[in-house]
C-alpha cells in the first residue's frame, strides 16, 4: 500500500551489490508510476525513466526543453511506487558543472539509485538522431567530477553516457570511456554502437559497468538479452518501449472509436480492472480504512 518499503538508500546498497554479481540487469523504461509497479510485478531487475520519455510525456521533443525540477519531480514519482533500483536520465546535468552537482542531490533526495549525465552539447538533442554535437573532453570530464563531487551516498550510481561514436566514431569512444572511467564514472553508457563488436570493443576498454541502449527505431539493432550478455554488457534498457506500445494501442483504440463507435472488439486487449485493482493493491487501501474508521459513535 502507498509507496515502496524498501528505503533509497538500501535500494542503492542492494542494486550495486547485484551490479557487482556480473549478470545482466533488465531495466524496462517506465513511463509512469504504476507502469514501474508493473515492470517489478513482471520480474524485472530494476526500472529506467527516460528523459525522452518524460518530454513527450509534456508534448516535448527531447532537445533539452525539460527542466531539473520536472525531471526530479516525475522521477521521485515513479521511483517511490517500486521496490525495485531506478535509474534516471539526467540529460547534461542541466546547466554547469555547479547545476550537475546539484542535480546529483536532487536525485538522490528522490530516491533514485543513479543517474547519467551525457557529453552532448546543450541544448541535446536524442542520442539517436542525426546532427548531434559533442563537448571538448574537458568539459565532459568535468561534468562528472563535478557529479562524483557532490555525491552524498557512495552507493549512487553516477553512470557517464557519451555520445562520441556518432560523431567522431569508436576510436573516439573508446578513448572518451577511458577518460570518463578515470574522471570517476562508476559506469559507461556507450550510445547508439553499431554493432555488438563495437559493444565488445568498450567491453575490452574498461573495466566497469556497461550499459547497452535498445531503443527502437535507433541506429542499434536490437539485441536480445542474451547476445548482450555474452558480450559483456551489465545493464540492457528498453527506454521509449512501454511508451511506445501504450501509444500504439491507445491510437488504434481511437481508431476503433470513431470507424465502430465502440470499443467492445478490443476488450481483450486491455488491462482489466480487477488487474488494475490488484496491482495498485486496491485491498490494502480497504482493508486500512477499514481499521482505521471501526469506531461507532456512543449514545
Amino acid at each position: 500500500m502507498l509507496y515502496a518499503q524498501t528505503t533509497p538508500a538500501d535500494k542503492r546498497a542492494a542494486f550495486r551489490e547485484r551490479l557487482a554479481g556480473g549478470e545482466l540487469l533488465r531495466f524496462p523504461g517506465a513511463f509512469n508510476p504504476l507502469s514501474a509497479r508493473l515492470i517489478e510485478r513482471k520480474g524485472f531487475e530494476g526500472v529506467y525513466i527516460s528523459g525522452a520519455v518524460l518530454s513527450a510525456d509534456l508534448g516535448l521533443p527531447d532537445i533539452g526543453l525539460t527542466t531539473l525540477t520536472e525531471v526530479a519531480g516525475r522521477a521521485k514519482q515513479i521511483a517511490r511506487m517500486t521496490e525495485l533500483p531506478a535509474i534516471v536520465d539526467a540529460d547534461t546535468g542541466f546547466g554547469e558543472p555547479m547545476n550537475v552537482a546539484r542535480t546529483v542531490q536532487e536525485m538522490e533526495d528522490a530516491g533514485l539509485a543513479g543517474l547519467h549525465i551525457e557529453d552532448q552539447v546543450n541544448p541535446k538533442r536524442c542520442g539517436h538522431l542525426d546532427g548531434k554535437q559533442v563537448v571538448d573532453e574537458h568539459t565532459a570530464l568535468q561534468r562528472i567530477r563535478a557529479a562524483v563531487d557532490a555525491r552524498r551516498d557512495p552507493n549512487f550510481l553516477i553512470m557517464a553516457r557519451t555520445d562520441i561514436r556518432a560523431v567522431d566514431g569508436l576510436d573516439a569512444a573508446v578513448d572518451r570511456a577511458r577518460r570518463l572511467v578515470d574522471a570517476g564514472a562508476d559506469a559507461i553508457f556507450p550510445e547508439a554502437m553499431a554493432s555488438l563488436e563495437e559493444f565488445a570493443a568498450i567491453r575490452a576498454a574498461v573495466d566497469v559497468p556497461l550499459l547497452a541502449n535498445m531503443t527502437e527505431f535507433g541506429k542499434s539493432d536490437l539485441f536480445t538479452v542474451q547476445q548482450l550478455a555474452d558480450v559483456g554488457m551489465n545493464l540492457v534498457i528498453w527506454p521509449v518501449s512501454m511508451l511506445r506500445i501504450a501509444m500504439g494501442a491507445t491510437a488504434r483504440a481511437l481508431d476503433e472509436l470513431t470507424d465502430a463507435g465502440a470499443l467492445t472488439r478490443l476488450l481483450p486487449e486491455m488491462q482489466h480492472r480487477a488487474d488494475l485493482y490488484d496491482l495498485i493493491d486496491y485491498e490494502g487501501y480497504n482493508r486500512f480504512d477499514t481499521s482505521i474508521f471501526n469506531f461507532s459513535v456512543a449514545r
